[in-house]
């Protein structure tokens, strides 16, 4: 009896749900399942698995009982040696430096019981891109039915077959399109959106370009921007039409996703083309942030045709979160900003209400400090780049942390510290975390009375 009231039980905790894109089912950073602890256990959650993995800021992707993630394995050779790929002598800052280096890159399948290899694809990818951050591919898997598509950091676009690792079709952003390779790499997540994959290739008139998912044909380009940028397509309904948000070098723009008409612009230049965070939104109101105290909030008219510039943000008015996406949460914005210092902000003026170190480095400043962001229930999971997980409540009133726990080492050194950079997935009640050695899954569901 009481075996069938435990299975019973945890039954009703309701289905499990799969993370099968970036920032999970709809790119909205919200984890829908429920069952989830209230707090993490004395000496943290319980590991499910480990499995090897190369190096790479590609966060994991699950679905149908399988995990997806890119990593790169370098060839045996010195890196601080690559070829110099600059004319004339190279940049004094090391942010921007080239090198080429050699290696390949993968699409990794694994189990999603116990982590066990199923199946790799693999390509030769020399990189070209700055050699401080040459770690690794830097988008998510997106997985669509029986379909896998992967980018890599140069380029090489992949549609797979998810269960056995067929290859479908693939397309060569530099040999289709005569993209120069941008200083951090091609970094935008696939976006299935119907019978399109949306992506951010590069060059004149084609920004934005839409594949015929099934085959790889092209189906419409779109804009044209100085670079690509860093930054995920997005579609939102926003006055009644389905828009596709793309913010690149020089503007944030919405197209109509089915055929890439433009419906309006909006200059708002990231720097150093650092467009990153992917753009989110509340009723007609657009909000996107960036490096060295970029953000802005922009006002979609009521048919969803043109939009203005609403306000811009400064030191003292909104959030200039540079690798995380923000969270907008009834009116209110939640994100990580310079420094690592984590800020909540009114959408409508960008005004702040509070701001605190406590989720990055805890009490001070901190080089290049970063914490994503994923709504659960009526809380937020936040992941620092300490590889720490951590249980909060966030409101307009202020910042509770609820619990905290370590669950991966960072092995990535920028800015005088190692970190992880790697978004982490949520998914059948387990959150799953990639460093450059490792991918690992822990159980973050709450026992059945």
């Amino acid at each position: 009896m009481r075996l069938v009231l435990a299975c019973f039980a945890f039954l009703s905790l309701g289905q499990a749900e799969d993370w099968p894109q970036w920032l999970g089912t709809n790119r909205d950073a919200k984890w829908r399942e429920v069952g989830i602890i209230a707090r993490f256990p004395e000496g943290g959650p319980k590991l499910r698995w480990e499995s090897k993995l190369g190096a790479g800021y590609s966060g994991p992707a699950v679905a149908k009982g399988r995990v997806f993630v890119m990593d790169r394995l370098p060839a045996d050779v010195d890196p601080g040696k690559g070829r110099l790929l600059h004319d004339g002598p190279p940049p004094r800052n090391i942010n921007f430096v080239r090198k080429l280096l050699p290696g390949r890159e993968r699409l990794v399948c694994l189990n999603e019981a116990d982590g066990k290899l199923l199946w790799a694809h693999e390509w030769d990818c020399p990189y070209t891109t700055v050699a401080a951050y040459a770690i690794g591919p830097r988008a998510t898997p997106t997985v669509d039915g029986a379909r896998v598509y992967a980018l890599g950091a140069e380029g090489n676009l992949f549609c797979l077959n998810s269960k056995t690792g067929a290859l479908h079709w693939s397309r060569d952003f530099k040999k289709d399109y005569g993209l120069k390779i941008p200083e951090w790499g091609t970094a935008a997540h696939p976006l299935v959106h119907g019978d399109h994959l949306i992506c951010i290739v590069g060059g004149e008139g084609t920004t934005c370009v839409a594949f015929d998912k099934m085959t790889g044909r092209e189906l419409w380009r779109a804009l044209s921007a100085g670079q690509p940028g860093y930054c995920p397509p997005v579609v939102r309904l926003i006055g009644g039409r389905e828009q596709l948000l793309v913010w690149h070098s020089d503007a944030l723009e919405s197209l109509n996703p089915e055929d890439g008409t433009v419906y309006w612009s909006v200059q708002i230049k990231p720097t150093y083309a650092m467009s990153i965070g992917q753009p989110v939104v509340e009723g007609n109101r657009v909000y996107v942030m960036g490096y060295n105290r970029v953000s802005a909030c922009v006002e979609v008219a009521e048919d969803g045709g043109t939009a203005k510039l609403l306000w811009k943000g400064n030191t003292r008015r909104g959030i200039a979160g540079v690798h995380n996406t923000a969270f907008i949460d009834d009116g209110q914005i939640y994100a990580c900003g310079p420094n690592g210092k984590y800020s909540c902000a009114r959408l409508v003026d960008g005004e702040k209400l509070w701001s605190t170190f406590s989720p990055a480095e805890g009490g001070r400043p901190v080089s290049w400090g970063n914490v994503f962001t994923v709504r659960q229930g009526s809380r937020y999971f936040l992941a620092n780049d300490y590889g720490e997980l951590i249980i909060a409540g966030l409101s307009p009133a202020g910042y509770k942390e609820i619990s905290r726990a370590k669950l991966i080492e960072p092995t990535h050194k920028v800015g005088g510290r190692t970190l992880v950079w790697s978004h982490p997935a949520f998914a059948n009640r387990s959150v799953y975390l990639r460093n450059d050695r490792e991918i690992r899954c822990y159980s973050l569901a709450k026992r059945p009375d």
